[in-house]
């Protein structure tokens, strides 16, 4: 039998679960994993699971499972291990039906594993499973859900209009983050996002950060990725993968960190615009060696636990609100649009020659160096 495995974000892989399931159904039958989402990255490479769990692409969960699909194995198994079994069990219900709008036969039993090891955790029979379900279920002490009992306990309700959309699972004073953008914080154990027009204009159960609304931009509310809380919650020990250094001293820019920051890891140095695009882009790229200039302005919302730097990093501090103006004015003066610009030969260059765009703009600020 030929086995498809998706693994889902940090926390399954963080806990020691994705390995171990893996493990378990490679006794019945040939396996191959690979990553849906983009957050798990980090968690792979730490755990030194790359030759295991493929993370060769970025691919949404829904277009990881389609390329099961097209591979004709016999079974998908969707590994997770969401903040709650809400959380969890929505999430694979929006992941299948994504799943089902990009195929043409829905004839491949789709299987997913939920929060295993507690007490709430669950097995979805998505479609007409098979044998595999029953045993795996029994192995792993979990009770299996029906599609039914899911939509009837947590989606049913939520048909409130395509403007409208209701995040499950949250907790008072967590960030929200939409497309990984922080747009604001909530309030209440209730979320409901409202959009008109494409644009989110309105919260339930939480505040709005207009500054993080307007980098947002336009958004469909409703295949928009939404979470809440912390992006990835255990505390790690990140792992340095060794790599090529390209041969000349390549600069890249960043401003939004729902980017891909994997494909600047053949840079020198990536320059990011804005407190939390920073913290998330020189986490992942302390993986590979690779130093930041970042701009802020002090407006954290903390996404990640810990935030790793690699030492000789430089964080400038601008007045609040100018992050983005001195990131505007960088990008059209150093990369004249581009996003990799090889004109400088080292940091201290790049940081003089930013140094001198801030001033230009008078703005005030202040330089931290990485140690």
């Amino acid at each position: 039998m030929k086995i498809g495995v998706v693994v889902h974000g940090p926390n399954i892989i963080d806990s020691g679960y994705a390995l171990k399931l893996i493990d378990l159904l490679k006794q019945y039958g040939e396996v191959s994993a690979r990553l849906g989402g983009t957050m798990g990255r980090t968690a792979v490479i730490d755990a030194s699971l790359e030759g295991i769990i493929d993370i060769s692409r970025k691919l949404v969960p829904s277009d990881s499972l389609k390329i099961f699909y097209e591979d004709r194995v016999d079974v998908i198994f969707l590994l997770n291990y969401g903040k709650s079994d809400v959380t969890g069990q929505v999430f694979g219900y929006k992941v299948y039906n994504h799943y089902v709008e990009k195929i043409i036969e829905n004839d491949t039993p789709v299987i997913q594993i939920e929060r295993p090891g507690e007490d709430d955790g669950s097995i979805i029979v998505w479609n007409d499973g098979c044998d595999i379900a029953g045993v795996v279920s029994e192995k792993l002490n979990l009770d299996i859900v029906s599609p039914e009992e899911v939509y009837n306990n947590h989606i049913k309700s939520d048909d409130v209009g395509t403007n409208q959309r209701i995040v499950h699972g949250v907790s008072p004073g967590e960030n929200i983050m939409v497309n990984s953008v922080v747009i604001g914080k909530t309030n209440s154990d209730k979320l409901t996002l409202i959009a008109r027009d494409n644009h989110i204009v309105d919260i339930v159960g939480g505040e709005l950060k207009q500054h993080g609304l307007e980098k947002l931009g336009e958004v469909d509310l409703e295949s928009a990725i939404i979470k809440t809380g912390l992006l990835r919650h255990a505390k790690v020990n990140p792992r340095v993968i060794e790599h090529e250094k390209p041969n000349t001293f390549k600069v890249a820019f960043l401003d939004h960190a729902g980017e891909d920051v994997y494909k600047f890891r053949d840079s020198s140095v990536v320059i990011t615009v804005g407190d939390d695009t920073t913290l998330i882009s020189s986490d992942i790229l302390y993986r590979f060696d690779i130093p930041v200039v970042g701009i802020t302005d002090g407006d954290l919302d903390k996404v990640v636990e810990s935030g790793f730097k690699v030492k000789n990093s430089i964080i400038f501090e601008v007045e609040s609100g100018f992050d983005d103006i001195c990131g505007q004015n960088i990008k059209k003066v150093m990369f004249d649009g581009k996003q990799v610009s090889c004109d400088y030969s080292n940091i201290d260059e790049v940081k003089d020659k930013i140094v001198e765009i801030i001033n230009n703009i008078n703005c005030k600020y202040k330089i931290n160096y990485i140690n």
